[in-house]
């Protein structure tokens, strides 16, 4: 097996320039590669559009692109929990395509099948299907969505192997396998990084041929978007 280990988060993100496209997986803040988000602000790479299921929040995750204004577009599915985004999306600082959550999906998982298109009953008669072309099978009308072409696609796993084997935890899973299908090029940030063989082959959820980088991240901080808890009695 080839070993697809790097040394840092700084060999991994290497390659990743202005105007680039890049998948992120997570859903809110969980799952999210925090170290690679982190280098991204560092290297102060620009113009991106960013392919993730929500934007993150004002002080972490996407969010701190956001800060720095290194995202040129984002594609999401929602974006209700960021004030600098919906600051920037009203006054025209930043583009927005907004997907249903389960298109945004399928579109990943139609790049990873290596299949152009995919039709969808999502949107239809709605703006999201403004301008899309319409397809009618058995009396039900379509849209027609395209994969997604994305430059690199980062994802974070619980644990790994040095193949690229990886194993998400609970419902950090989310939208990080499908992710890491569909990238040119697939960084994985991992928890735990381990020996070829020490996995068991039935836990893997990502085989390691989708996976062309790997390395062990540190200090995950794993934030809770929103925390309610009923008051003491």
């Amino acid at each position: 097996m080839i070993d697809k280990t790097v040394k840092n988060v700084q060999e991994a993100c290497n390659g990743i320039e202005n105007g680039m496209t890049i998948m992120l997986g997570g859903f809110g803040l969980c799952g999210i590669p925090e170290n690679s988000i982190a280098e991204l602000v560092k290297k102060e790479v620009k113009d991106l559009t960013c392919i993730s299921n929500n934007a993150g929040v004002d002080d972490f995750g996407l969010g701190l692109l956001l800060q720095k204004k290194q995202i040129k577009k984002m594609i999401s599915s929602y974006v209700g929990e960021n004030a600098e985004f919906e600051r920037q999306l009203l006054s025209g600082e930043l583009e927005v395509e907004l997907i249903p959550q389960g298109t945004l999906a399928t579109r990943c998982m139609a790049a990873g099948y290596g299949m152009p298109a995919i039709y969808t009953p999502a949107g239809v008669g709605t703006e999201i299907g403004e301008g899309k072309e319409v397809r009618n099978f058995k009396g039900k009308d379509y849209l027609l969505e395209y994969a997604f072409d994305a430059d690199f696609a980062i994802v974070k796993a619980w644990k790994g192997d040095k193949a690229g084997n990886l194993i998400f935890r609970s419902t950090a899973r989310n939208f990080n396998p499908i992710m890491a299908m569909a990238g040119k090029i697939t960084i994985a940030e991992v928890e735990e990084l381990v020996e070829i063989g020490e996995l068991n082959p039935d836990e893997i959820h990502t085989p390691g041929i989708y996976v062309h980088r790997i390395f062990q991240g540190e200090h995950y901080e794993k934030r809770i978007e929103q925390r309610t808890l009923r008051p003491k009695n």
